[in-house]
């Protein structure tokens, strides 16, 4: 009985599947990216394991770590997948309508991309742009995204600055008008603070304390508090005029400039982050997305917002 060829390939999917286990360290974020349930993600991966002979994870309690062929192996499948999305790209290209995909956080996609993206669209007709807007930090290459905005500290080299950020209060115009004093800072314990969840593991600083910190009140206890799952509801909690929320500019310069948000006071806050503009190297090889990265850095540079 002849021995197995050492060199056959195990089938595609199992390959697949490790690589999403190995790129998240998760066997659960693995399995939701490829829509099975974490038990079939488990046993694919021992299906892989058993026809290779050779353990790829070290199962700890609550953490997944390669082993040495999983580092191989994952080094392997990750180069391979990236080159093979970059090639269907370009045969697909022609035949079809071009698609960029775009990853960001929630925050920024709704409040300063989203309204600006149709001026792109116009400019590039046979460009369509595929958002992804979430807290995960996505691997470009692997997971075959061509541009990402990133929030991050300023100066970190893993990109080109788009903007700085800075922090100020904002409340709608009716709870400035109607609502107990707000002339000072101090004033803000008279007031609901609307706040976002930071349980997750996104790399954001808390918003408030910061910046009750910088302005002399890191006792500061509010009316009460709202919190949110996201940026942008808790923004849409401002407009309605529920709450001071903590204004990150310029992501709500055009509710600032539309008169649907106000500033009660004056000085801004400089933040220590802010975002960054990062392009996968195999993608900006295609015109349209050096098209897309040079109309970002340009609405970064202040031309002037959408019209309401």
């Amino acid at each position: 009985m002849r021995s197995p060829d050492p060199a056959r390939l195990p089938p595609l999917d199992l390959l697949l599947a490790f690589e999403a286990a190995a790129r998240h360290l998760s066997f659960t974020r693995a399995a939701a990216e490829r829509f099975v349930t974490q038990s079939a993600m488990s046993r694919q991966i021992r299906t892989l394991e058993d026809e290779l002979g050779v353990p790829l994870f070290q199962r700890g309690h609550r953490a997944l770590t390669l082993t040495a062929d999983g580092q191989r192996l994952f080094a392997a499948c990750s180069a391979v997948i990236a080159q093979l999305r970059s090639v269907v790209a370009e045969i697909r290209a022609p035949a079809r309508r071009e698609v960029l995909s775009l990853t960001t956080t929630p925050g920024l996609a709704s409040l300063w991309l989203i309204p600006r993206l149709p001026r792109f669209t116009r400019q590039h007709p046979g460009v369509d742009v595929r958002l992804d807007a979430s807290f995960e930090r996505r691997a470009l290459a692997a997971e075959g995204f061509d541009i990402a905005i990133r929030y991050g500290r300023v100066g970190a080299s893993d990109g080109a600055p788009l903007f700085a950020e800075t922090m100020q209060p904002v409340c709608s115009p009716a709870l400035l008008q109607g609502g107990p004093p707000l002339a000072v800072p101090a004033d803000l314990a008279l007031h609901t603070l609307l706040q976002v969840d930071m349980s997750r593991e996104s790399g954001m600083p808390l918003e408030w304390a910061p910046w009750l910190q910088a302005v002399g009140l890191p006792e500061l206890v509010p009316e009460r508090m709202l919190t949110f799952s996201g940026y942008g509801e808790a923004i849409a909690a401002a407009v309605a005029g529920q709450g001071v929320a903590l204004g990150r500019r310029p992501l709500i310069d055009a509710l600032i400039d539309g008169g649907q948000l106000v500033t009660p006071f004056a000085d801004r806050t400089a933040s220590p982050r802010g975002y960054l503009l990062v392009v996968e190297p195999a993608a900006r090889l295609r015109p349209a997305v050096r098209a897309l990265e040079r109309w970002l850095l340009d609405e970064a540079a202040g031309l002037p917002p959408p019209s309401p």
